[in-house]
């Protein structure tokens, strides 16, 4: 049996496993010593797919440093998942025939667990202070951004962060800002700090989050007008649109690799509750496209596949894809999908109303408002999530996952929409039916009740309980409770970028809800009624 470590690459040539063909030793030492790329958030994306790209390049011979990927929210994946194999991740492309493409990425030259207290401190600092230093990348999901609570207010973390200051923060946008201020003082190189989240307009975020910290420690005196100035001037923050599907680590893979001879790849559970494996498995296709705007220079990423453009065009994939031709039709099938009994979303595309159901928000409602941004066309692009994407049966990913944090979704996958056909004089907001349909689904399902009445579990959502809140007394078998339960919900802007009771739309959202409400099978009876 090999393992996944170093030592047992030249082990892997006999499987059908594609492995570096670049010098890793060298690769670590050179990385180590002049790093070039450091990386937060050490999850699958970033390994499957972002140091994949790193792999790639230094395969081709285009770069020869690799990056150092560091978590500061989750530690454990450093200690249980990286060390343990040397930085190595096996990943698992699964393809909609059911062959995998497996290959060894190494291009994680050193792994730092960014809550292990003052030595990886001061190894992040030497890092953000040397001069060689280009970038850092980050996937740190959408809530890593965020400095404030949904009243307003600063998290706890934050507000030590802010009296604190640098020498003793903890909240990621602090770490960063810290890491920034010992960089000024040591080299004042500039530096590009780029966001590869799935969110909306995402440097903006970052850009916002880290200077609103400058902001506050230049208030207290722990930093000065020239530390905000080198910022503004020096630090860029790309905008960029990253899509790859990466669901949990799947048992049946997990099957298949160690049939050829792969040992130790059983998935752990850390403590904060990450799922993770030293396989990754995911989906063929891949896109990841970046405003080129990097002040200390850059790897050849374009070279890797990603697509480097200017900053409108981002704007405009971006809005493509998570406002039309994909986000929305995920979403959609995570509400359904969780009330309807289905446990993966390649089963739900074998549903006709499903299908039928993301056929007609993609292509009748969503796509009228779409912008063709040139590089990527939005027709060609539906095309193959609906037809090839979301349909592949070796892709184990689930509604339940996709359903998690949905407040925070909706107001992009569904308000833009909502808020461009209110702009439009061509366009009648008041003509959507799919969009409210869904929006009715996910107050249902935050009734915690499927379609046959039995309890479900919801998935986690910062605004879950305020929101289950205002419909506690709606019951999932009796139209009669609704009466104005949901309205304080519909008027929240924060949640779906306007007021659906003021635009027009609440009547038909209250209307689909209250059929659904209607006993077993509503929900599966109003969907039917909507689509045909």
């Amino acid at each position: 049996m090999a393992e996944l470590k170093l030592a047992d690459i030249k082990s892997f040539a006999s499987l059908p496993v594609k492995t570096p063909s670049y010098d890793i030793d060298s690769m670590i030492a050179k990385t180590c010593a002049e790093p070039s790329w450091l990386h937060f958030g050490a999850g699958n994306i970033f390994r499957i797919f972002i140091a994949g790209l790193a792999d790639d390049l230094l395969d081709k011979g285009l770069l020869d440093k690799g990056i150092i990927a560091a978590d500061l929210f989750d530690g454990e994946i450093i200690d249980k998942i990286y060390e343990p194999h040397d930085n190595l991740t096996l990943a698992a492309g699964m393809k909609a025939d059911g062959q995998i493409d497996l290959s060894v990425i190494a291009s994680v030259a050193e792994s730092i667990n960014g809550t292990a207290g003052d030595a990886a401190d001061k190894r992040l600092e030497e890092i953000a202070c040397a001069p060689t230093l280009q970038m850092m990348s980050f996937t740190i999901t959408e809530k890593g951004y965020a400095l404030r609570s949904l009243d307003g207010e600063y998290l706890n973390v934050v507000k030590a962060d802010i009296e604190g200051g640098p020498s003793d923060c903890h909240h990621a946008m602090s770490r960063v800002c810290a890491l920034l201020l010992a960089r000024f003082k040591a080299c004042a190189k500039p530096l590009a700090l780029v966001s590869m989240d799935n969110c909306s307009h995402n440097g903006d975020k970052l850009k916002s989050s880290i200077l609103e910290i400058a902001s506050e420690w230049l208030a207290k005196g722990f930093a000065g007008e020239d530390f905000i100035s080198w910022i503004e001037d020096n630090v860029s923050f790309p905008l960029s649109m990253i899509d790859k599907i990466t669901p949990r680590p799947d048992k049946e893979v997990q099957a298949k690799i160690e049939a050829l001879g792969i040992s130790s790849m059983d998935p752990i559970t850390t403590s904060k509750g990450t799922f993770i494996a030293p396989f990754v498995n995911a989906e063929i296709p891949q896109y990841l496209v970046i405003e080129d705007l990097f002040p200390a220079g850059r790897p050849a990423l374009e070279n890797a596949g990603v697509y480097m453009t200017d900053r409108d065009t981002v704007n405009k994939v971006e809005k493509m894809k998570v406002t039309t031709c994909l986000n929305p039709l995920h979403t959609a099938l995570a509400v359904f999908g969780c009330l309807l009994g289905y446990r993966k979303i390649a089963d739900e595309m074998q549903d006709p109303d499903l299908c039928t159901l993301v056929n007609k928000l993609g292509y009748d409602e969503a796509m009228k408002v779409v912008t063709d941004p040139g590089i990527i066309a939005p027709k060609d692009f539906i095309a193959e999530v609906i037809t090839e994407r979301l349909p592949n049966p070796y892709i184990p990913d689930m509604p339940q996952r996709i359903a998690t944090d949905t407040s925070l979704k909706i107001p992009i996958r569904f308000g833009e929409t909502i808020k461009s056909y209110i702009a439009d004089p061509a366009l009648d907001v008041a003509s959507l039916e799919l969009i409210p349909l869904v929006i009715a689904a996910w107050l249902r399902y935050l009734l915690a009740v499927d379609d046959e009445g039995k309890a479900m579990e919801v998935s986690a959502d910062p605004m879950l309980p305020t929101l289950q809140a205002y419909l506690s007394d709606v019951m999932w078998n009796d139209p009669s409770t609704l009466g104005d339960a949901a309205d304080p919900i519909l008027k929240n802007d924060l949640i779906f970028g306007t007021d659906l009771i003021a635009c027009g739309l609440g009547g038909k959202i209250k209307g689909y809800l209250s059929s659904m409400l209607q006993g077993a099978g509503s929900v599966r009876g109003t969907l039917k009624k909507a689509l045909y």
